[in-house]
């Protein structure tokens, strides 16, 4: 299968999947598959390998490939901060299954991923799926190519058209490091659907708009992952964004901006 990418770009599916984990970075909303561990390894990666990289002001999604056997060797997806609705998450087609598979590219050059903009949450949050619109879900995919475990690039008429994580709970992290190899605590489940409920619906705004009620469940929320003792590194996680908006916004005295 060959794949078309930014118009005109295209890549062939190899049966070479990543052997990178996710790392599901809930601080910066984005999910990385790549082995650099710090900014300056990050830069060194880009140097040696082409794709879709940012570039000044424009941050696009990314996908690398290395100079010389043209092989896929990293990825990175930013994560819409707001959900779409229930009824359009239900629509998202649970077929075809992933099919583990690389990516060779067919020549050597730059091009531009663009961001999903539509983000559709599974039930209890089993699986984050990023659309490039909502129109995808008019039609079926024709693949699920599995780049990485439980990592997907949805496919339609032969262009890539969103990605997908499954059981993204087990890659919550913060920034490069590496997730727990343990499995996730079912209390860590139900805490990433709390805070995903508050950053992605309109309680957010509430939040922004200093609602008691938002307030006050943002309150909770941090509470909860402050006093939770199991599975501290993806609690932390979560702490690390819930404890912003604490600081920025329920913290602060009323009618002070942030």
């Amino acid at each position: 299968m060959r794949l078309t990418l930014d118009g005109d770009w295209s890549a062939t599916v190899t049966g070479d999947p990543l052997r990178i984990t996710p790392r599901f970075d809930f601080r910066d909303f984005r999910v990385r598959i790549a082995e650099y561990t710090n900014v300056e390894e990050r830069q060194r990666f880009l140097l040696n390998t082409f794709g879709s990289e940012p570039w000044l002001w424009d941050a696009p999604d990314e996908l690398r490939f290395d100079q010389r056997s043209r092989e896929l060797v990293g990825a990175e997806f930013q994560l819409a901060y707001e959900a779409a609705d229930a009824e359009d998450c239900a629509r998202v087609p649970v077929t075809p299954p992933a099919r583990p598979s690389g990516l060779h590219a067919d020549e050597v050059r730059d091009f531009r991923l663009e961001v999903a903009t539509e983000l559709c949450r599974a039930p209890g949050d089993t699986v984050l799926t990023c659309l490039r619109d909502l129109d995808v879900l008019d039609e079926p995919l024709e693949a699920r190519v599995g780049i990485a475990p439980d990592m997907a690039l949805l496919v339609q008429h032969g262009t890539v058209v969103g990605w997908s994580l499954t059981d993204p709970v087990r890659y919550l992290t913060t920034g490069f490091a590496a997730p727990d190899p343990n499995p996730p605590f079912p209390a860590t489940r139900r805490l990433l659907t709390e805070c995903l409920d508050l950053i992605t619906t309109p309680l957010l705004d509430g939040v922004r708009d200093r609602n008691p009620a938002a307030l006050a469940r943002l309150r909770f929320i941090d509470e909860v992952l402050r006093n939770q003792r199991e599975d501290r590194h993806r609690t932390d996680a979560l702490l690390s964004l819930i404890g912003n908006l604490v600081e920025d916004y329920a913290d602060r005295p009323t009618g002070q901006k942030p």
